[in-house]
C-alpha cells in the first residue's frame, strides 16, 4: 500500500525549517532522515518515530500508538503513531520534535 502524500507533505512542513534532512524511501514508505540516521517515516496513513526507549515507553501508553516491529520483534525505541494521534499539524510537530530531540543526541553517521 502507498504511503500517504498528504502526511509526506505535513511532515516535510514540519521539518522545513532545518536543513538537515533527507527524504528516502524505505519500509514500503517515505523516510525523512537527519544527519544519517531515520528520523520519523510515513508509512501507509501513519507516522513512525524513533524516540528512544524511554520516550517510546511513555508513548506507547497512549491508545493510538503502538510498538514498530514485527510481533517477535519489536524495534525498542520506535512507535507507530495512527491517524488518530496526527489530526493536527500540532500533534504531528510534537512527534516530530520528540524524534529531533532523540536523534539529536546519536552520532552523525
Amino acid at each position: 500500500m502507498p504511503f500517504s502524500e498528504i502526511l509526506a507533505a505535513r511532515t516535510r512542513d514540519a521539518l522545513a525549517r532545518r536543513t538537515d534532512i533527507a527524504e528516502q524511501r524505505m519500509f514500503g514508505g517515505l523516510c525523512f532522515l537527519m544527519r544519517g540516521h531515520i528520523l520519523v517515516g510515513v508509512r501507509r496513513d501513519s507516522l513512525l518515530a524513533r524516540l528512544g526507549e524511554d520516550e517510546a515507553a511513555k508513548a506507547l501508553k497512549k491508545p493510538f500508538v503502538t510498538q514498530f516491529g514485527a510481533p517477535r520483534r519489536p524495534m525498542k525505541g520506535w512507535v507507530v503513531i495512527d491517524p488518530e494521534g496526527l489530526d493536527t499539524d500540532r500533534q504531528l510537530a510534537s512527534w516530530v520534535e520528540k524524534a529531533v530531540a532523540f536523534v539529536e543526541t546519536m552520532d552523525p553517521k
